[in-house]
């Protein structure tokens, strides 16, 4: 077998590609651990037992066992916002352009994803998580209200604001039921519900200002 050199782009793309996939065999690990023991249960000898790698490489690529949990909620949230923006993406190519059905289609992409994804979804609403972890998940649920403000074109007012609150949690709440579903009948049958209520607030609309 040749030898790659020690220097020049053949080299850096191998490092590269050896350090991608130590980071998701970590990760991949980690995600089997954590859900099936729990973040405070589960052992860093564990996870690089499965993972295949070592605690020094767990250390080096993340940080400790924190870092590890928080960078698969990052990469849950990611797919998230990566497939309700397809989503919308999608409706708008289709001349969608009402912007409660535009985001209907944003919601039921992510409810989708709880499903697929329903380990993940139970785990970080379970509560069982490092110090922190519920300050992330707030800002970023301010964050998903921003831009749920941006997608319904409502103002920066506070009766707007509790307005856009009240979809985002709607549908954060209908999540975690969508992933305890026992099948995906069900799932889809909660789907359904959740995007059914939306509907019907955002057919109430905001509420007449004083």
């Amino acid at each position: 077998m040749p030898r790659l050199p020690k220097d020049g782009p053949a080299s850096g793309a191998w490092q590269w590609s050896r350090t991608a996939q130590t980071q998701r065999a970590l990760l991949d690990a980690a995600r089997q651990v954590f859900t099936e023991r729990g973040f405070a249960e589960a052992s860093i000898a564990d996870i690089v037992q499965r993972a295949g790698s070592s605690v020094g490489s767990l250390y080096h690529h993340f940080g400790g066992k924190s870092e590890l949990f928080i960078a698969l909620w990052q990469e849950h949230q990611l797919a998230h916002e990566e497939a309700a923006s397809q989503a919308v993406a999608d409706a708008r190519k289709q001349g969608v352009t009402d912007p409660g059905q535009l985001f209907e289609a944003g919601a039921r992409a992510f409810l989708q994803g709880s499903w697929q994804r329903r380990d993940l979804a139970l785990l970080f609403a379970s509560g069982d998580a490092p110090p922190g972890f519920e300050v992330l998940r707030r800002q970023r649920g301010r964050e998903w209200i921003g831009q749920n403000d941006s997608l319904l074109h409502l103002t920066d007012v506070p009766e707007d604001r509790v307005y856009a609150a009240i979809l985002t949690s709607l549908i954060g709440e209908g999540s975690y039921e969508v992933a305890g579903a026992r099948n995906r009948r069900q799932a889809e049958s909660v789907i359904d519900a959740v995007i059914e209520y939306a509907r019907r607030l955002m057919a109430a609309g905001v509420p007449p200002r004083a």
